[in-house]
C-alpha cells in the first residue's frame, strides 16, 4: 500500500473522530454510555464512509510452480501398421508416461496424427494421409505461449502438406523424433508422380506423364508399360542408376472411344525387390465428345479477366474465349455462357445477339459499369448509381438452393468494390451472395441467380474478384475453394436443360476413399428446397452385381452420402425419392491406392535433419530410456514458479458497505428508542 494512501486513511480516522466529537461530544455535559456507543457507531460510519472514497487497494501473491509441456505427437498413418506394430508404440508412450521423474518435471500430454491432429490417445494405425508439419503447427498453435518440447514418433514419410524439413527451420520449439519402423535401406523400383489430365476429348490424344524413381546402388534395366482398360498401349524400356535415379516417360494416347478409361501404370520389380505395392499405380481418364464453350466480353483489360478464364480452364472441359464488345459474334452460336465484364455503351452489338439467341448470361458490373446503358439495354436488373465506389464484403447465403455451396468458406475473402444505389430486379431470383458494408448486412445482393427454363442470368455487383482466387491460396495453398464456387455457377448458367428437382453432386473418379461423396438437392412441386424428403442411395457393385442401400443425410441444404467405408471398385448408382416417382443414376469408380504402402523403409535422415534445425535430437525406438534420462537432466525443462499479483480494491469488499448501513441503522433505532430523535 502506498505512503498516500496511508496518509489519506490517517487523514480519514482524524476527521471521523473529529465529526463524531463535535456531533456527541462539544457542548454537551452528558456523556454516559449511551453517548459512547452512539459516537461509536457514528465514527463507523463516517470511517467507512470516507474508506469507501479513498478506496485503498490490497495486493497478494499467489505462486504457481508450471511444468514444461512434453507432447507425444504419435504418427497414426498406416504406413507405420507395416513395419512397427501397435504394441511397440505403446510400450515407447508407457516406457515415457511411466517415468515417475519425468512426470514430476514435466506436464505430458499425448497426441495422434495422420492428415491432421487428433486429440485423441487411441492408435488405430489406420490413416491414410500423413501430414507431420499440419500435425506440428497445430501443436504450436494450441501451446503458443508455453515451453513445449515435442516427442514425434513417426517413420518420417509424408504423404501430404508442406514438407516438415522446411517448416522446421522455423519451428522455434525443440522437436526430438524416435524412428519407428525399419531403418534399412532396400533397392526398391517405385512409380512415383503420375500427371494425367481429368477428361480427354474424343479423337484426340491425351497425354500421360509418369516418374519412375530407383533406389539402390548398381545400374539397372527395366520396362515400363501403360494399359488402358486391360490393353497394353505403351511399352518403354528404361536405364536407372545411383546417379540417374530418376525417369520421366511421356506417353501420348489416343481417346478412341467415349467413356470412363482405368489405366494402369507398372514398372517390371526389380529381383527379390522386398516392396512390390508401389510398382503399379492406377489411375482414370474420362474421354467426353464435347468442350464447354464461354465467351468473356470486355473492353478493357482487368486481373479479373484472367482470374476467371484460369478458374473455368481448370475444369478441362470447359475453354473459354476472350472477346471485346466490339468484335464479330456472328459464329459464336454454340456458346454456352456469355460473361459480361462491367457493360457500357460500346456492348450494344453483343447484348442485341445475346438477346436473339436466349443465351445465358452473367454480368459483372462495378465503378465502370455504365448503369444508364444497362438499365436501358435489358429489362432483369436497374440501379440508380450514385457514381460512389464502395467496398462491400460478401456474405454467404445459407438459403440459396439452386445448387449446393454448403462446401464453400468465404470466411476472409476481401471485398469488392462497388457503385452505391438502389437496386432492383425485376425478375425471380435468388441470393448466393449478400452484402455487407462498414459492418452492416445490406438487403441487396452481391450475387444474384435468376433461374429459368429459356434462358438463366446471374448478376455479380462489384469487380476485383481475383482478390477472392488469391485469398483462397493465400487461406488453403490452393485454389480449389474459389474455383469450385465460380465451377458450379457457370456449370449452372451454361446448362441448357430445364430446372430438375433433383439434381446430383459427385465425381465420376475418386482416388481412394478420401473425400468420396455424393450430395444431392431435392425440391418440392414449387421448387422450394425439400428438408423432410427421404433419399435412398441404390449401389450396385459393377464386378459382381451385388447391391446395397445407403441413406442420405440431411446436410445443411442438401443431402449427403459417405462412400468412404467403400472398397476400390466401378459402381452404377441410382438416387430416389422416396414416395415419388423421381431418381436420378450415375457411374463412379473408386480407384485402389494408398499412399502409405508405397513406403517400405523410415526416412531417418529427413527426421535428423528436422531435429538439428529445431536444437532436438533423434532417437531411434531402441533409445527410449536414452531419450528419457536426457529429459531428466536437461536444465532447460525445469518446472517455473511464476507468481501472479491479485490487487483487489477496497469498494469490492461488500461487506464494509454493510457494516456502514449496519452501523446507521443501529444509530437510528437506539436513539429513536431512546427518544432523541
Amino acid at each position: 500500500m502506498q505512503t498516500k494512501t496511508l496518509l489519506l486513511i490517517l487523514l480519514s480516522v482524524i476527521v471521523a473522530l473529529g465529526i463524531t466529537w463535535f456531533q456527541y461530544y462539544y457542548k454537551t455535559k452528558k456523556r454516559g454510555k449511551l453517548s459512547v456507543i452512539l459516537s461509536f457507531l457514528r465514527f463507523l460510519s463516517i470511517f467507512g464512509a470516507l474508506l469507501l472514497l479513498i478506496n485503498p487497494k490490497f495486493s497478494k501473491n499467489d505462486y504457481t510452480l508450471e511444468k514444461t509441456n512434453l507432447i507425444l505427437l504419435l504418427d497414426n498413418s498406416s504406413s507405420i501398421n507395416t513395419t512397427t506394430g501397435k504394441e511397440d508404440i505403446q510400450a515407447i508412450v508407457h516406457q515415457i508416461e511411466g517415468n515417475a521423474v519425468l512426470s514430476d518435471k514435466f506436464k505430458i500430454a499425448q497426441y495422434t496424427f495422420g492428415s491432421s491432429l487428433n486429440s485423441s490417445d487411441s492408435l488405430t494405425l489406420d490413416e491414410k494421409r500423413t501430414n507431420i508439419s499440419e500435425a506440428i503447427e497445430s501443436i504450436n498453435e494450441i501451446y503458443n505461449k508455453t515451453n513445449t518440447a515435442i516427442v514425434l514418433l513417426t517413420d518420417g514419410n509424408q504423404t501430404i502438406g508442406k514438407d516438415y524439413e522446411f517448416y522446421g527451420r522455423t519451428q522455434k520449439r525443440a522437436i526430438f523424433p524416435i524412428v519407428l519402423g525399419d531403418t534399412t535401406t532396400y533397392e526398391d523400383l517405385r512409380i512415383g508422380q503420375v500427371n494425367s489430365n481429368k477428361y480427354a476429348f474424343l479423337k484426340n490424344k491425351y497425354p500421360v506423364e509418369v516418374y519412375i524413381t530407383y533406389d539402390g546402388t548398381k545400374s539397372i534395366a527395366t520396362r515400363v508399360t501403360i494399359q488402358v482398360n486391360g490393353t497394353s498401349l505403351f511399352t518403354e524400356q528404361i536405364r536407372l542408376s545411383p546417379t540417374a535415379p530418376t525417369k520421366r516417360i511421356q506417353a501420348l494416347l489416343d481417346a478412341k472411344t467415349v467413356g470412363l478409361k482405368k489405366i494402369n501404370i507398372s514398372v517390371v520389380p526389380l529381383t527379390n525387390e522386398k516392396n512390390t505395392l508401389n510398382n503399379s499405380k492406377n489411375i482414370a481418364v474420362e474421354v467426353v465428345d464435347e468442350k464447354t464453350k464461354i465467351v468473356i466480353v470486355s473492353d478493357m483489360v482487368h486481373p479479373d479477366i484472367g482470374a476467371l478464364k484460369k478458374t473455368i480452364e481448370s475444369n478441362e472441359q470447359r475453354t473459354v474465349i476472350i472477346k471485346k464488345p466490339t468484335d464479330t459474334f456472328s459464329d459464336y452460336n454454340d456458346i454456352g455462357l456469355f460473361i459480361l465484364y462491367q457493360p457500357n455503351s460500346t456492348f450494344k452489338r453483343i447484348l442485341t445477339f445475346i438477346d436473339q439467341k436466349g443465351a445465358n448470361t452473367l454480368t459483372i458490373t462495378g465503378p465502370k459499369t455504365d448503369w444508364n446503358f444497362l438499365n436501358n439495354s435489358q429489362s432483369s436488373i436497374e440501379k440508380n448509381s450514385t457514381g460512389v465506389a464502395e467496398d462491400v464484403f460478401p456474405i454467404l447465403n445459407s438459403g440459396f438452393s439452386l445448387f449446393n455451396i454448403s462446401d464453400f468458406d468465404m470466411q476472409g475473402f476481401p471485398p469488392l468494390k462497388a457503385e452505391l444505389g438502389e437496386l432492383f430486379i425485376t425478375k425471380v431470383y435468388q441470393t448466393m451472395l449478400g452484402q455487407q458494408i462498414k459492418g452492416v448486412q445490406m438487403n441487396e445482393p452481391l450475387l444474384a441467380i435468376v433461374p429459368g427454363n429459356a434462358k438463366r442470368e446471374a448478376y455479380l455487383f462489384g469487380e476485383n474478384i481475383w482478390k477472392w482466387r488469391a485469398q483462397t491460396y493465400r487461406s488453403n495453398r490452393n485454389f480449389k475453394n474459389f474455383d469450385d464456387l465460380i465451377g458450379k455457377i457457370v456449370l449452372y448458367l451454361s446448362s441448357t436443360k430445364a430446372i430438375e428437382r433433383l439434381t446430383l453432386d459427385y465425381e465420376t473418379i475418386y482416388t481412394g476413399i478420401q473425400g468420396a461423396k455424393i450430395t444431392a438437392s431435392y425440391f418440392d412441386e414449387t421448387f422450394v428446397f425439400d428438408q423432410n424428403a427421404t433419399l435412398l442411395l441404390k449401389l450396385t457393385i459393377k464386378d459382381d452385381g451385388s447391391t446395397f442401400d445407403i441413406p442420405m443425410l440431411l446436410i445443411g441444404n442438401h443431402y449427403e452420402a459417405d462412400l468412404s467405408s467403400l472398397e476400390s471398385g466401378v459402381y452404377d448408382f441410382r438416387v430416389s425419392v422416396e414416395g415419388e416417382n423421381i431418381s436420378k443414376a450415375g457411374i463412379f469408380t473408386i480407384l485402389n491406392f494408398d499412399v502409405e504402402q508405397q513406403y517400405l523403409s523410415s526416412n531417418y535422415r529427413k527426421l535428423d535433419r528436422l531435429a538439428q534445425n529445431t536444437n532436438g535430437k533423434l532417437y531411434f525406438a531402441s533409445q527410449t530410456s536414452e531419450l528419457v534420462a536426457d529429459f531428466i537432466g536437461d536444465k532447460q525443462y525445469i518446472p517455473v514458479q511464476k507468481s501472479k499479483q491479485n490487487v483487489v480494491s477496497l469498494i469490492d469488499f461488500k461487506f464494509l458497505l454493510g457494516i456502514i448501513i449496519a452501523a446507521l441503522a443501529a444509530e437510528w433505532f437506539i436513539r429513536k428508542y431512546n427518544g432523541l430523535i
